[in-house]
């Protein structure tokens, strides 16, 4: 069955309707992607701001930094590493 003038039509404007639809969900795609991204630009710049208050006050923001990594990870894992590192010292004569 050969296709229309009218049938191309319809076709052309159910296309054309479909694209209109996905150009508009991936503006907003993009956008919430922006807006996302300027709170997490925003959210840097106060965390550098509580690390230059505690140096302020006289703390180690290296330390401070590994602290704040430690306490995201498992108490098991650290445990394993600070054997192996203890082990590793040890070889070395550094502990």
């Amino acid at each position: 069955m050969r296709e229309t003038v009218e049938d191309r039509t319809v076709r052309e404007n159910a296309e054309h309707k479909a694209y209109r639809a996905n150009a508009t969900e991936l503006r907003q795609f993009v956008e919430r992607f922006e807006r996302l991204d300027e709170e997490k630009k925003a959210i840097a710049e106060q965390q550098k701001e509580v690390m230059a208050e505690a140096k302020g006050r006289g703390y180690d923001v290296k330390v401070l930094r590994k602290l704040i990594a430690l306490r995201k990870r498992d108490e098991n894992d650290i445990a394993e590493e600070e054997a192996v590192l203890g082990m590793y010292k040890e070889c070395l004569g550094m502990g």
